[in-house]
């Protein structure tokens, strides 16, 4: 947990939601039903603009919608890989992990979602929902990021920028579902969250508050989200819970 989420917002609409300036260009992906890990996904950053000699301006902040790649490859990595393993952090040990501290002091983001997926237990059965806002708004996954150089890679060749998700305890209603989930921010926090100069956010990672996630529908949604190759709007519509066994294929 978190491993597959919605986003199917365009980079305009987020900018506007998160008073960001878009710079995903020509390479933003289109609507995605069922975002999986490795995938290139939105994230909001925020960072000291620099002028057109590359001084930084340390007067002010900008934030940013980029694309990152779903896994955070540390920037010590010898291979991508790694970043198959790291799509989610723990919010109790992110300040402690060789790969995560230093990111959690200076390179922290947001990350857009429509909402998420987890599955329920029930005996052989496991049950996806879907976890979205009530009013269409987007939800802000609290993240980190890293870039990474490819070592066998030309000294010219573009860094990789990749994220991972913050997880942490389950509150309320969703602690029926999952014992983990997202770290959930709200727009109160955001600048806090996202501050470049703010290494302390200890206080941040706590887990949501019980009134953020009972503004929370929690959808029951069918099994056809268990392939990642299925990606379309039917995804979130809600159905039944089905009673028989399904397999799974999936990270969270």
């Amino acid at each position: 947990m978190c491993g597959r989420y919605a986003s199917t917002k365009d980079p305009a609409k987020l900018a506007a939601e998160f008073a960001a300036v878009d710079a995903t260009g020509d390479a933003a992906p289109g609507a995605d039903y069922n975002v999986a890990p490795t995938k290139s996904v939105f994230s909001v950053v925020a960072r000291h603009p620099r002028d057109e000699a590359g001084e930084r301006d340390e007067s002010r902040t900008e934030r940013t919608i980029w694309l990152m790649r779903w896994g955070l490859v540390p920037s010590w990595a010898k291979s991508i890989s790694v970043g198959n393993r790291m799509i989610n952090a723990k919010s109790e040990t992110v300040t402690s992990k060789p790969a995560f501290r230093s990111p959690i002091k200076r390179q922290r983001c947001l990350l857009p979602a429509d909402g998420w997926y987890e599955w329920k237990r029930d005996g052989q059965v496991k049950q996806p929902y879907f976890m979205t806002t009530q009013d269409g708004s987007s939800l802000a996954m609290a993240g980190i990021w890293s870039t990474w150089r490819d070592p066998e890679a030309g000294p010219d060749a573009p860094p990789l920028v990749s994220c991972s998700v913050l997880t942490t305890d389950a509150v309320g209603p969703l602690t029926d579902i999952h014992e983990r989930m997202p770290l959930l921010l709200a727009p109160t926090v955001w600048e806090r969250w996202l501050d470049p100069d703010n290494a302390e956010v200890g206080e941040l990672l706590a887990p949501p508050t019980r009134d953020l996630v009972d503004e929370l529908e929690l959808r029951p949604v069918s099994t056809a989200v268990n392939n990642v190759r299925n990606n379309g709007a039917e995804l979130l519509e809600r159905v039944d819970p089905d009673p028989a066994p399904v397999g799974l294929d999936h990270d969270g």
